[in-house]
């Protein structure tokens, strides 16, 4: 009932909002900051609605968590809250509201951004995408984050042995905690937005996020070694509130979709240029840059696609081994 009124609210506002001619400003959220591909391409997506618009769709951007974490935005487009409009997360982190949305995240999923981006606009992560729609949700398109990597303050990752009983920071995101497990370490979560004073003040052992978000929120400040894991892909969801989307005239939602995949290309581009580039700048900011053999990561992760089977179904795994075989 809670949520079927906030719609009501939401859908009357942008009414009253369209019939006087003002703009319609959406709200966009997300937990890193304005340096970040996905604050950049936002910023892209912005300015296509506002031009294609002749000024009646805007944008408001929100990093580093102001309007909530990741877990926290997630929740509040879900309910219609009207807290936030737009949000920019992990495919991977909406699992606790639809499990099989953590089927892009499965460890060593993807050898290439080629290979997982190919993924992220396949049939297979559309179907599972679709899922969200019941629960207040629409994925308009998939943004690229990266390969996730481990940072660490005190022990240098080589191997899985060397990551027993870490602890370490994740988000609130089930394929990544059981990733984290099999590899030994100690995963707990965190709001990204607290990050860095947890490291700084030595709560947490370790780290693992994507090498632009790395290196755009000085994690090498707190953090000594970076190990290139590339244990998980962490493609994100551009997702507007179903709410909002569906008091969108046609003509506005086809500005709306094409924007949000026209500026999804611009930030694959970008994050993948970052990561190329940011190592090398890590590395002169006083990480110690570590490549370990990952032949023994992935045999540890096997065993994640076992014990997430009951999660995603035969089906879905099927379709996903029958795609990576396509490829």
């Amino acid at each position: 009932m809670k949520r079927m009124i906030a719609v009501a609210l939401c859908c009357a506002f942008l009414s009253l909002t369209a019939m006087a001619g003002q703009p319609l400003v959406f709200k966009i959220g997300f937990s890193t900051n304005l340096e970040d591909p996905r604050a950049l391409a936002a910023l892209e997506f912005k300015k296509e609605i506002e031009e294609k618009s002749g000024g009646l769709l805007s944008a408001e951007l929100y990093p580093s968590g102001q309007l909530g974490g990741d877990a926290a935005l997630i929740e509040a487009m879900s309910l219609d809250s009207g807290t936030v409009d737009i949000i920019i997360t992990d495919a991977s982190n909406f699992a606790t509201y639809e499990p099989k949305m953590g089927v892009s995240a499965l460890p060593f999923n993807f050898a290439t951004y080629e290979d997982a981006w190919a993924f992220m606009d396949s049939d297979v992560e559309k179907g599972v995408e679709a899922l969200l729609v019941d629960q207040g949700m629409r994925v308009l398109a998939a943004y690229c984050n990266g390969f996730r990597c481990v940072t660490t303050s005190k022990v240098q990752v080589n191997t899985p042995v060397d990551m027993q009983g870490l602890l370490i920071r994740t988000p609130e995101n089930p394929v990544i905690m059981a990733t984290m497990r099999a590899l030994g370490a100690n995963p707990q979560p965190l709001a990204f937005s607290e990050l860095y004073m947890a490291l700084q003040q030595g709560t947490y052992d370790a780290q693992e996020n994507p090498i632009p978000v790395i290196y755009n929120n000085k994690l090498y400040e707190v953090q000594k070694y970076l190990s290139i894991t590339n244990h998980i892909y962490s493609g994100m969801c551009f997702t507007i509130a179903e709410g909002v989307w569906n008091r969108l005239s046609d003509e506005q939602k086809t500005i709306v979709e094409t924007a949000a995949k026209n500026s999804s290309a611009f930030n694959r581009k970008l994050n993948k240029q970052m990561a190329d580039d940011f190592v090398g700048e890590l590395e002169r900011s006083g990480m110690t840059i570590i490549t370990p053999d990952l032949a023994p990561f992935m045999q540890a992760t096997e065993s994640v696609y076992e014990s997430t089977k009951n999660v995603y179904g035969d089906a879905l795994l099927k379709s996903l081994a029958e795609w990576k075989a396509g490829r």
